[in-house]
């Protein structure tokens, strides 16, 4: 493994170390801010908890476990896109920019919501990297054509066994028995 992804994913994965942990710790000074985006959300999703606390403690616990296995290197990919389907929600919910009349409060929420919008981009690519090995799909590929190399291999060699027989064959044949 790289010596920047040694050093990367527990920077990235830092953030969400440390805002899981206090989701679920204190969820009732975060759920005021949440009301608005959970509201829509459990209203369509019937699984969810109704309560916005227990949705936020929820939140919490999946970016607190996500960030820990992306930290140690567990299942990165798996942790990077379960912390991005976390922050679309969060980002939504506590950086609501343009409801803000003050314009140095707005602008300080622009700020955390396009930082966030960063690390959701620096999430999506830490999902997608491969750590160096060939994708899933280049690997499936791979073992097609090898597969149809293989059995193109094997045909010739049979016809190539059974021209021989084949000459052997006819001249028995034309021997007297």
């Amino acid at each position: 493994m790289s010596v920047l992804r040694v050093l990367g994913r527990p920077m990235l994965a830092s953030m969400f170390l440390t805002g899981g942990l206090h989701a679920l710790r204190s969820p009732e000074q975060v759920a005021p801010a949440a009301e608005p985006v959970v509201q829509p959300i459990t209203a369509r999703i019937a699984s969810l908890p109704d309560s916005t606390e227990d949705l936020v403690r929820l939140n919490g616990a999946v970016q607190l476990g996500a960030g820990l296995m992306l930290a140690t290197g567990r299942m990165p990919r798996i942790a990077a896109l379960a912390m991005a389907v976390t922050l679309v929600p969060t980002t939504i919910a506590g950086h609501r920019f343009w409801d803000v009349d003050d314009p140095g409060e707005r602008a300080q929420q622009r700020v955390q919501f396009f930082k966030n919008l960063s690390m959701l981009g620096g999430l999506l690519i830490a999902a997608d990297d491969t750590a160096g090995d060939p994708s899933l799909l280049w690997r499936s590929r791979h073992a097609a054509h090898d597969l149809r190399r293989d059995a193109k291999l094997v045909r010739r060699s049979v016809r190539a066994g059974a021209r021989p027989a084949n000459a052997v064959g006819r001249v028995r044949a034309k021997l007297p028995a």
